[in-house]
């Protein structure tokens, strides 16, 4: 058998091929370490750069989020102002409103006027002529009033009737004449109360008005605020005699107990007359203005002028027909609507309507 024979120069080239492909691996590999570290070295440097922009995002996020919250407000706040804005407008054109009417009714109020006017020169005629026929003899009063002659009557107020009813607001806004000072009064204590100038005042009237009812008449005096109840407890519902000075002393020491408190219910008032037997045939309303809630409590605490004189409107569906309606309207700031409303209500009733000055009674 032959043997084989072997090439030198082929094991050669091969050992000087692997050197080669070794030497260029180890310069692959000698030119990769310095790519890999120049690359760390930039991912470094790239790292800490997206760490700064993640920080900066994150403080815009905050400030964003703080502008927003900002804008937020602001809106909240303008639409409360649109709101405010909203409710003045509002309140604005009703007192247009109602001067409008006011000027439409003052044309045909005019010959109604001069009308009055007449016959109470005719009354002043007549009641001078009395005074000079009785200028001897001194009037009867039920109780004795402090005050001078010339303040001891009334020209156009009624106090004539057979069944005379006395409404006395004893709502908390009797207690000053601003909104203001009747809050500030209203958390004080009751003797500050009870020496409000104002409350005496009308204390001082409603003595007045008993004190200069018909003798041997009959009468019955309430105080309303959101209820009503009898100066005598225990009478409500019933007629006290005018000749009867026990009662007549009972009810003026009640008058001058009260402390007034919380709102005002026309409603309420009203309502009561139904409870006497027989009905009164004139009834006198002491108060300061429109009522500030209707039959029941309002949900919400502010109430609008526009909504006091739904009230009031209500209120005096109650009335019977034919009761001649006095009021005595004390000085309250913001009620623009009272006077009118009472007049007409005067008007309307055949009665009375009157803003007493500071010196009466």
């Amino acid at each position: 058998m032959k043997r084989r024979t072997t090439n030198a120069f082929s094991l050669s080239f091969l050992d000087i091929m692997f050197c080669g492909f070794g030497a260029v691996v180890l310069l692959v590999l000698i030119i990769n370490t310095g790519i890999v570290k120049l690359r760390e070295a930039v991912f470094s440097d790239l790292r800490a750069e997206v760490i700064l922009l993640e920080s900066q995002r994150i403080v815009g996020e905050e400030h964003l989020q703080e502008i927003k919250n900002s804008i937020t407000e602001k809106q909240i706040e303008a639409k409360r102002t649109q709101g405010e804005s909203a409710t003045v407008q509002e309140e604005l054109t009703e007192v247009e409103d109602a001067l409008a009417k006011l000027d439409k009714n003052s044309l045909a109020s005019k010959s109604h006027i001069n009308q009055l006017q007449s016959e109470l020169k005719s009354l002043e005629r007549g009641h001078n002529k009395l005074l000079k026929e009785n200028d001897t003899q001194s009037g009867e009063q039920l109780t004795r009033i402090q005050g001078s002659g010339e303040r001891q009557y009334l020209t156009g107020l009624k106090l004539s009737g057979k069944h005379t009813l006395i409404l006395l607001d004893a709502s908390a806004s009797m207690l000053d004449e601003t909104v203001i000072n009747v809050i500030r009064r209203r958390n004080l204590g009751d003797n500050e109360k009870r020496n409000s100038q104002k409350w005496q005042r009308s204390q001082k009237i409603a003595r007045w008005l008993i004190a200069n009812l018909n003798s041997n008449s009959r009468f019955q005096l309430y105080f309303f605020n959101t209820e009503t109840r009898a100066a005598i407890k225990q009478t409500r519902g019933k007629w006290l005699v005018t000749d009867d000075n026990s009662a007549v002393e009972k009810v003026i020491r009640s008058v001058n107990e009260l402390i007034p408190a919380n709102g005002t219910s026309l409603y309420q008032a009203f309502a009561t007359i139904d409870e006497l037997r027989p009905k009164p045939d004139n009834l006198i309303i002491l108060t300061d203005g429109l009522p500030t809630q209707g039959k029941s409590k309002p949900l919400l605490s502010k109430v609008s002028a526009k909504k006091r004189l739904k009230h009031f409107e209500n209120a005096t569906s109650l009335l019977p027909p034919g009761l001649p309606v006095n009021t005595i309207l004390m000085p309250m700031e913001g009620d623009l609507f009272a006077p009118v409303a009472f007049w007409k209500l005067a008007i309307s009733s055949q009665g009375s309507f009157l803003t007493p000055s500071r010196d009466w009674p």
